[in-house]
């Protein structure tokens, strides 16, 4: 491993990796087979500390920094995303209140989802405002002590069994972030979707029709959701791109295991150097990748607390852009190295093809990572 972890972050590495590998890889493929929210892997994540990893000691939570939870994603989504996507789902749902969120709202809810009583959920995206996030048409209007919204949204994580969704609304004053508890009148769950991939983490529509919601659930101030959303991606975006990364480094374990028991012509496939070559692209592949991600991760650790950072924003984007389309490819050739086992959930690497093409896609597609990152090169240049 090229970069250096800590003690204490390898300690953490070793640790998720055995609970990974004995207690939720067996569990992979059922969940990908029934298609629903392993409440178990909820429940045994939170049992050993990893569900609230991020959120601070005070509110409940473990006080990890960010490395240290990339570390759990990659291990996890390693044997499975969908289990991965538990932890990440999680943490993007927590990410605004714990960033912008007053003391007693972090206090009404935060505990509870780092405990994993309560299952959170972020609430952004509608059916004309993906890409273009500001477009979006939910509105929230004020009445004395509450807000009332009127809307939907689409394409949301946890959508369905959260308990908790930060919400994100126009108001007078522009968008703005809320707190809505599930049970709140107005809210309604439509439509789960059905999807390539995994399949263990519900993708659902959501509906507000007249949501009353108190005024003390307004996450920062009324008009601070862009910022407060785009902060949030500056550190769940390195998150996806560990959960990139373990998907990739998963299917390479698979892959190893494969060629060096599998025989073709008398000899065992790892003695091909076509096959070589596929290997040594894979692993470089994975490994730069890895560094990226630790990178972004480590620059969050040191400069969330300045503000608008270019650097951080790079980085974020760069870490993101990289470990998906790595994790695109090196599944994609696991498949075609495998051959016919490739394509058959025996040895899982279809199942991973299948999940890695989504992290090319949420929290900003590709292309807008590039448009991102050519920004702030090019404005670095110009400065």
């Amino acid at each position: 491993m090229f970069f250096e972890l800590s003690d204490e972050h390898k300690e953490i590495k070793e640790s998720i990796h055995r609970l990974a590998q004995e207690k939720i890889k067996p569990r992979a493929i059922e969940i990908d087979e029934m298609g629903e929210y392993p409440m178990d892997i909820k429940d045994l994540l939170a049992e050993y500390g990893y569900l609230g990893a991020n959120i601070p000691e005070e509110y409940g939570g473990s006080g990890l920094d960010l490395l240290s939870f990339c570390i759990i994603v990659e291990e996890i989504a390693r044997v499975c995303a969908s289990s991965s996507q538990v932890a990440v789902v999680q943490e993007l749902g927590s990410l605004p209140i714990m960033l912008g969120g007053s003391d007693d709202l972090k206090r009404r809810y935060l505990p509870d989802i780092a405990s994993g009583k309560k299952i959170a959920a972020y609430a952004l995206t509608e059916p004309n405002a993906g890409s273009d996030v500001q477009s979006l048409e939910t509105t929230a209007v004020r009445d004395g002590d509450e807000y009332i919204l009127n809307g939907q949204k689409m394409f949301i994580s946890n959508g369905g069994v959260a308990n908790v969704y930060t919400v994100f609304a126009k108001t007078d004053k522009g968008m703005t972030t809320f707190v809505v508890d599930a049970d709140t009148p107005g809210f309604h769950v439509g439509k789960l979707e059905k999807k390539m991939g995994i399949k263990g983490s519900p993708t659902a529509q959501l509906y507000f029709d007249n949501c009353r919601v108190p005024a003390e659930n307004i996450v920062g101030e009324e008009g601070n959701g862009w910022i407060l959303a785009m902060k949030t991606f500056d550190k769940s975006r390195p998150t996806v791109g560990a959960q990139a990364l373990g998907i990739a480094q998963g299917a390479l374990d698979v892959c190893l295991q494969y060629v060096l028991e599998r025989e073709q012509f008398g000899k065992p496939l790892s003695s091909f150097q076509a096959v070589q070559f596929m290997i040594a692209d894979m692993a470089t592949q994975i490994e730069a990748a890895r560094c990226l991600v630790y990178r972004a991760a480590s620059k969050v650790n040191e400069l969330s607390s300045t503000g608008k950072n270019p650097e951080l924003i790079k980085a974020s984007s760069m870490a993101k852009m990289y470990a998906s389309d790595v994790a695109m490819k090196v599944t994609t050739d696991a498949v075609q190295l495998l051959g016919g086992y490739g394509y058959v959930q025996e040895y899982s690497v279809e199942r991973m093809m299948r999940d890695a093409k989504i992290t090319q896609i949420y929290e900003g597609t590709n292309q807008i990572q590039r448009m991102i990152i050519a920004k702030n090169v090019l404005g670095g240049v110009r400065s």
